[in-house]
């Protein structure tokens, strides 16, 4: 009995390239969406741009996405919201004390989220909430309010083991977020244009973190060995 023909590589290539770029697609178009909304914003950004800078037709786009603010949406949850079940499965197992506990988070922040396009996505907001208040309303429950629980929770477990001094959580939230919001800000405002600008974020981090913690700490907190 004759062996079936095979198909050769070259046969095959077209169909494999054509299904691997379906594939991608997606990703494209949130990756292509990230950088134009964070660097025009959310009303200024069209979807014919976001499609062409991803290589696709606009009726591409919506294959996908039903509508820009259905893009936005799924921008900030592949980059942001999605991510908060494998951070808090880092709090959940972290053995060390509080203090090294909110030392990580700060410096890990940064070095997942604040030191990346990302990160633009708070200033985003901050500036066209006021507008569209269906995303801010989104934003609120996706971002912000699960990210300000995982540091309450870091609060929380440093006053429940008596390293923490007892607070009010709404406020010492906020001065955990401060630093990082200003951040946020300045990388994607002063942070593109200054280049004499010394600033040096972990530095600054590291900086803001001991200042927090001999605040909060009932004993001083002791610091990490830096070197420089």
């Amino acid at each position: 009995m004759p062996l079936p023909l095979l198909q050769s590589e070259s046969t095959l290539a077209p169909h494999i390239k054509h299904e691997r770029r379906k594939d991608a697609r997606p990703g494209e178009l949130l990756d292509a969406a990230l950088t134009l909304f964070v660097e025009k914003g959310f009303a200024a950004t069209r979807a014919e741009e976001v499609a062409k800078l991803a290589g696709v037709s606009k009726g591409t786009l919506f294959l996908y996405f039903s509508s820009k603010e259905e893009l936005f949406k799924a921008v900030v949850r592949e980059n942001i919201s999605g991510r908060f079940p494998e951070w808090s499965a880092e709090f959940a197992s972290f053995q060390g004390s509080t203090a090294d506990l909110l030392r990580t988070c700060m410096s890990t922040w940064w070095a997942r989220l604040g030191s990346t396009k990302a990160s633009g996505i708070s200033k985003l907001m901050m500036s066209e909430a006021r507008n569209f208040p269906e995303l801010a309303a989104f934003y609120q429950q996706e971002v912000i309010q699960p990210g300000n629980e995982l540091i309450r929770r870091v609060l929380q477990r440093g006053v429940d083991r008596g390293e923490f001094r007892p607070m009010d959580m709404k406020y010492g939230v906020y001065l955990v977020l401060a630093p990082m919001l200003f951040l946020s800000m300045w990388k994607h405002s002063l942070g593109t244009c200054c280049a004499g600008d010394e600033l040096n974020p972990e530095d600054y981090i590291a900086l803001q973190v001991e200042t927090l913690l001999n605040g909060l700490s009932i004993a001083p907190a002791k610091p990490l060995n830096t070197t420089h």
